[in-house]
């Protein structure tokens, strides 16, 4: 696996030149900027009828590609600031500003997330959000190790031991790849309220 500093890493997720990996609270990532979304179906063998994951290092930075009325964002707006960051994806209607990649299929609606990781957040603040999901082969688990994920995807780029060690003390957080294991919670805004998609390790209350 390219291993590279975070300058580097950055670089390469703003161009959409590559994919990268790294930690999250859950499992974690494989992502690239969202219009080079392509790159992940195709390095996971995903079926294109499974939607991605917008993750962003704030809330603020997600709104932009989704789209509502005012009373709809009001719901989402109270959603996020009780679940974000956090281990919940928002599934919303896409507005015009998010790239058909993101969700070939079906590109009306768009997942949102802001992991409860400071060094992800860190990251997705420079690099704007991305599009992510885990690290495997479709319909394999989800890989939370470094060294699994280096000998099954050797072209994703990932940061080198010091670059984390060096985050890892700055931002006074643990460096290690793995999460809490369990996906995030997916629930769907729809014309009658919220409906939970996926349960995850957090319960959604409405």
């Amino acid at each position: 696996m390219p291993q590279v500093s975070l300058a580097e890493l950055v670089d390469i997720a703003r161009q959409g030149a590559g994919l990268i990996s790294f930690p999250t609270d859950t499992v974690p990532a494989l992502a690239t900027r969202p219009d080079a979304a392509g790159l992940i179906y195709a390095a996971k063998q995903r079926d294109e009828r499974k939607p991605l994951i917008l993750m962003g290092g704030s809330v603020e930075d997600l709104w932009a590609f989704v789209a509502g009325d005012e009373a709809a964002k009001a719901q989402w707006q109270a959603a996020a600031e009780r679940y974000f960051p956090g281990a919940v994806t928002l599934v919303l209607p896409a507005g015009d500003r998010l790239p058909r990649a993101m969700n070939p299929t079906d590109p009306t609606t768009i997942g949102i997330r802001v992991p409860d990781h400071a060094l992800a957040r860190h990251l997705l603040a420079q690099t704007g959000p991305l599009a992510t999901t885990s690290v495997n082969r479709s319909g394999e688990p989800a890989l939370q190790d470094l060294s699994d994920i280096n000998a099954q995807f050797p072209d994703v780029y990932t940061l080198t031991e010091a670059a984390l060690d060096e985050l890892g003390r700055s931002l006074l957080v643990s460096t290690t790849y793995a999460g809490s294991g369990t996906p995030s919670t997916v629930v769907k805004w729809t014309d009658e309220g919220w409906s939970i998609l996926r349960q995850g390790q957090v319960v959604f209350e409405p």
